[in-house]
């Protein structure tokens, strides 16, 4: 029982997918989410997290406009729609929770205390 990402796969440049994070065992409408995502070679660097409440949201500058992260509740999923994907943006993606972030969400990955498994994103050119 842990937390999964999925939605992952191999898609052109320009073109769009749709990640989700759910769990099977808890409900995520009280925890901060967290997308992360780290290329070969790199870092892992924070994409985008929402809040539980309002929902509050953070994006960054290399994926601003072009990603959405979204709350299903009645769904238990938290999406993250990736659309104009560009090459640079192949990387493995996760998701991540943590309760203490429900009101606040960080782009820390060391705030976070559940990671789901990952899954691979490849943008050909």
């Amino acid at each position: 029982v842990q937390l999964q990402a999925f939605g992952g796969g191999l898609v052109q440049s320009g073109g769009s997918l749709r990640l989700s994070c759910a769990h099977s065992a808890f409900s995520l409408d009280y925890y901060g989410i967290g997308w992360f995502r780290q290329a070969p070679g790199k870092e892992r660097e924070a994409i985008s997290c929402i809040s539980s409440s309002d929902p509050s949201t953070y994006y960054a500058d290399s994926v601003k406009g072009r990603f959405t992260i979204s709350r299903d509740n009645a769904n238990n999923t938290v999406y993250l729609q990736m659309n104009s994907l560009k090459p640079e943006d192949t990387a493995v993606y996760y998701c991540a929770a943590d309760r203490s972030l429900r009101y606040s969400p960080s782009r820390h990955p060391s705030a976070y205390d559940s990671w789901g498994q990952g899954t691979l994103v490849t943008v050909s050119s």
